[in-house]
């Protein structure tokens, strides 16, 4: 039997952890060990502890932020690097007949993983700028403000009260527009990677479609792309309380270029979720979802 193998690729804060949980539950395997929720998070970030520590491994090795929070590059890798991914990819390999992994740093990485996984299949998760931007300054903050809000009585009061909107201020300003490159630099690899794949390769998706439209996703998983999974809705991982209202990023990025640049980017992913051939089910939508679960 062939061996099928699915990278779920999409920038920090995309939605990608959702949408693992959401095909776990379809029955793919996503990895022995994933990542615990944490406080980002608290369904679960769904990594794959392999590959995650693999990759943080080879961005400490190139003096990168292990968090892949970076707009640098990993241009060469070193033998030994690719010869621990390529045991890890071995070792999946035997074990299962179909499977994939989600982490987001996998996206610095994908021109290597095309190499070394031809017949890979990619579902490629996109979010607007602006709201991973907001979610990044967000979800960062927090860490800033339990650090206080765990503090005695009196300064977390003086923190509350006083300092936390204009140290959040402050903290916005000065990493907002980091994370704005952050966004871009993901997802130039990530068009640089999918110009050079067969159109029947990938599927270009945004996380805010499959709650309305998780059937035709799960058609083409199964259908064109021969996934063995079992339908489960979408709508029972998603939980829309967990989605907070997006900051104004605009007022924190002094440099407009970087806006633009984002612009031009997103435009251009944007125009994949058309090209893509995204499979229209032939049958009706709200039939399919009695008929899966059947």
């Amino acid at each position: 039997m062939q061996k099928r193998t699915l990278i779920i690729a999409g920038m920090h804060r995309s939605g990608t952890s959702l949408i693992t949980q959401w095909l776990t539950r379809c029955g793919m395997q996503l990895g022995e060990k994933l990542v615990e929720p944490g406080p980002g998070n608290p369904e679960g970030h769904c990594e794959d502890v392999e590959f995650l520590k693999m990759h943080e491994e080879i961005l400490a090795n190139h003096n990168l932020p292990k968090t892949g929070l970076t707009d640098g590059r990993v241009d060469v890798f070193s033998v030994y690097e690719t010869e621990k991914i390529k045991t890890i990819i071995r070792v999946k390999q035997q074990l299962y007949d179909q499977w994939g992994w989600k982490d987001p740093r996998t996206c610095m990485f994908l021109n290597v993983y095309k190499e070394l996984i031809p017949d890979a299949r990619y579902l490629v998760i996109m979010r607007d700028y602006r709201s991973v931007t907001s979610s990044l300054l967000k979800r960062e903050f927090k860490v800033i403000d339990r650090k206080y809000l765990g503090r005695k009585y009196l300064s977390r009061l003086v923190w509350t009260i006083f300092r936390r909107a204009r140290k959040k201020n402050a903290f916005y300003r000065a990493n907002a527009e980091a994370y704005l490159k952050v966004w871009i630099n993901y997802t130039r690899d990530i068009l640089a990677c999918i110009k050079k794949l067969d159109p029947d390769t990938f599927v270009v998706i945004n996380y805010a479609m499959l709650s309305k439209e998780d059937t035709r996703v799960f058609w083409h998983l199964q259908n064109n792309w021969n996934f063995s999974l079992t339908y489960s809705r979408f709508n029972d991982v998603f939980k829309e309380n967990l989605i907070g209202q997006d900051i104004d990023i605009d007022p924190y990025i002094t440099n407009k270029s970087l806006v633009s640049h984002a612009k031009q980017l997103q435009d251009e992913l944007m125009a994949y979720i058309n090209l893509t051939p995204y499979a229209q089910p032939p049958w009706d939508l709200e039939e399919a979802e009695m008929e899966l679960q059947n």
